[in-house]
């Protein structure tokens, strides 16, 4: 029993020792955005599935809602938020970077599609 606790001290010392910290939680969010199509759609997965700390993200464009899981010890959300922003889209309560946003084509545009829909 004292060499089963020595054992377990001294793990717990030396993964203290090392600087090594205890993993992350994957947290698993909905974000509101700005999207508003399939063009979208592809943008926001593409470059958020290949990002560091990123396990999944999956945006339904119809509600706008963006599904995402994330290790918290790897990215935080306002890192993904921001990365949504400099994308030129609106994240919650992060407004779209204005430069980014008049960069995307005019159907990811606010009404893009309804214009042109309508065209």
């Amino acid at each position: 029993m004292k060499n089963s606790l020595l054992i377990l001290a001294l793990l717990v010392v030396s993964s203290f020792a090392f600087g090594q910290k205890p993993a992350g939680k994957v947290e698993t969010v909905v974000i509101m955005t700005s999207a508003e199509c399939g063009e979208c759609k592809e943008r926001i997965e593409g470059a958020l599935n290949y990002t560091k700390g990123v396990k999944f993200a999956e945006l339904d464009v119809e509600s706008r809602k963006l599904t995402m899981k994330f290790k918290n010890d790897v990215i935080t959300l306002d890192e993904i938020k921001k990365q949504l922003s400099a994308l030129g889209y609106n994240a919650d309560e992060v407004k779209a970077d204005p430069a980014a946003y008049e960069k995307l084509p005019a159907c990811c545009k606010a009404g893009g599609m309804e214009h042109i829909e309508h065209d």
